[in-house]
């Protein structure tokens, strides 16, 4: 599992760095990164990433309307919501868009790997 390959996608640069550097110490390849819902499409399109970890609220168009344009030019990524707290209903929301889990911001790394866990065993 460690050959997975991530785009990770975040309009805080800080953020990205701390699930870059979580995922590398696992082994785990980031391909891309992107810091909005338009960019991130982009870069699924042409990466095919096997997991995209998308933040929910961003500028230009933010996580829940990226899901689906997502899965649209990538359909075996697999999509790990980024919320805060208090974000519950925007994340049932992209679940049902295609979203296949989510981790909560401060990111605790091994939620992190539960979430791939679960997205890859499905």
């Amino acid at each position: 599992m460690s050959n997975l390959r991530f785009l990770v996608v975040d309009d805080a640069i800080f953020m990205r760095t701390v699930l870059k550097k979580m995922l590398s110490e696992e082994g785990f390849e980031v391909v891309g990164e992107a810091g909005n819902g338009i960019d991130a499409i982009q870069m699924a399109a042409k990466l095919k990433p096997d997991i995209v970890t998308l933040d929910i609220t961003m500028p230009e168009m933010d996580g829940i309307k990226a899901v689906p344009e997502i899965l649209k030019v990538s359909p075996d990524s697999k999509i790990i919501m980024c919320s805060a707290l208090g974000q519950q209903a925007m994340v049932v929301d992209a679940i049902k868009k295609g979203a296949k889990d989510f981790i909560v911001k401060p990111f605790e790394k091994s939620r992190v790997l539960q979430a791939i866990n679960n997205v890859m065993s499905r």
